[in-house]
């Protein structure tokens, strides 16, 4: 190409800025001569990137805030959609951020913008009617998961599986002794790591219900020990505040270290979400559980479509580790399928298999694949 390639590209918050900087890497490789310029977090600041905006000012969560904002991120994405096309990108990348994103990849689109999205919502989940909005809204999506390319090759989306940036970043093989070492646990330990969550009402919902679990395990197994990392120092202080009615387990409060206590695992009793497909990686034998609200529960059963909710069952399309949800997370539970692993190790053994077989599949050195997905949409152009 003879013209200078100018890549926009806008990302919502810390993961969408680190996978942004690695695809802005890796399109170097394709045009060594690149602009980048939307929006973008500091890795990416750091690699040359032009903001407009901070990124901090599309990063809002939950029903309320984003509507005392609105005013504010309409005004931003019209910003955007109007530079946009009086100075057309070479292409546009929207990574995740879908509810921003999209809808000013429509109108790119529309003014002939070659228009990509990074980072599939979870369409295949609940709301599938969104995948009409994104057909017309991008000329191909970038999926981190194999079964989300496999649902917008149903619905006739172009789309790339190119590989989760994790798997990249998380070894084969694992070293367990090492992260065992680092934690002053014993080389011959019999291990529980508890994980739940890194948020206040996650912590407050299943923090006790772990604990109890624990309890439970420990009458099984007297030799047991636990590991109770904290994700932040808020979360350290809630569940040093929980501990206080649990002086009789051997348990050990980290602050952060959360991969290292997973890896020193025998078992992990974790929390649905991104620390659950961690946990896989690192190979980890895991009971997951999940609690929420019961109204916001009594609307995500009526909504969501999948069988499954922890992205190891996705990954699987099966049961493949116990998932308790609601009510069914009880404590007594929870210990009979942790001690289920320590109980029959042929089947742990083919668990961690099994994990590693995913691994592989999603090891695709996504940076690299994304990039060359979009420099084919470049060159068809």
């Amino acid at each position: 190409m003879t013209e200078r390639v100018r890549i926009g590209m806008v990302v919502g918050e810390t993961s969408g800025d680190i996978l942004g900087a690695g695809l802005m890497s890796a399109l170097r490789k394709h045009y060594p001569d690149a602009e980048f310029c939307g929006i973008g977090g500091p890795r990416m600041l750091a690699l040359g990137f032009h903001s407009f905006f901070p990124m901090d000012r599309l990063a809002v969560m939950g029903l309320v805030e984003p509507l005392k904002r609105l005013p504010e991120l309409l005004k931003i994405r019209r910003f955007l959609r109007e530079h946009f096309t009086e100075h057309p990108p070479t292409v546009f990348i929207g990574v995740d951020a879908p509810d921003f994103n999209l809808t000013l990849e429509g109108h790119l689109k529309e003014a002939t913008i070659p228009s990509v999205h990074y980072v599939s919502p979870t369409v295949w989940a609940w709301r599938q009617g969104r995948v009409h909005k994104i057909a017309r809204s991008v000329d191909l999506m970038l999926t981190l998961f194999p079964f989300e390319a496999e649902f917008y090759q149903q619905h006739q989306v172009p789309v790339e599986f190119v590989g989760h940036h994790l798997a990249d970043a998380f070894p084969l093989e694992v070293d367990q002794l090492g992260a065992r070492e680092a934690l002053g646990v014993p080389a011959d330990a019999r291990v529980i790591t508890l994980m739940p969550g890194s948020r206040s009402g996650e912590v407050s919902r299943l923090g006790p219900a772990f604990l109890q679990a624990a309890r439970h395990c420990l009458e099984q197994d007297p030799s047991l020990q636990f590991l109770l990392p904290a994700a932040s120092p808020d979360r350290y202080r809630q569940l040093h505040h929980q501990l206080a009615e649990f002086t009789d387990l051997p348990i050990t409060l980290i602050q952060g270290q959360s991969e290292q206590a997973m890896t020193a695992a025998d078992a992990v009793l974790i929390s649905s979400g991104t620390s659950a497909l961690e946990a896989l990686l690192l190979k980890r034998p895991m009971v997951v559980a999940y609690k929420v609200a019961p109204v916001s529960y009594a609307i995500l059963s009526m909504m969501v479509k999948t069988e499954h909710i922890s992205m190891p069952n996705l990954l699987a399309g099966r049961e493949l580790v116990p998932e308790f949800l609601q009510q069914r997370a009880q404590p007594q539970a929870l210990a009979d399928a942790l001690m289920h692993y320590f109980k029959n190790p042929e089947q742990t053994q083919a668990l961690t298999e099994t994990y590693d077989r995913i691994h592989r599949t999603l090891r695709q050195n996504a940076s690299e694949s994304a990039a060359a997905a979009v420099a084919r949409l470049v060159e068809k152009r």
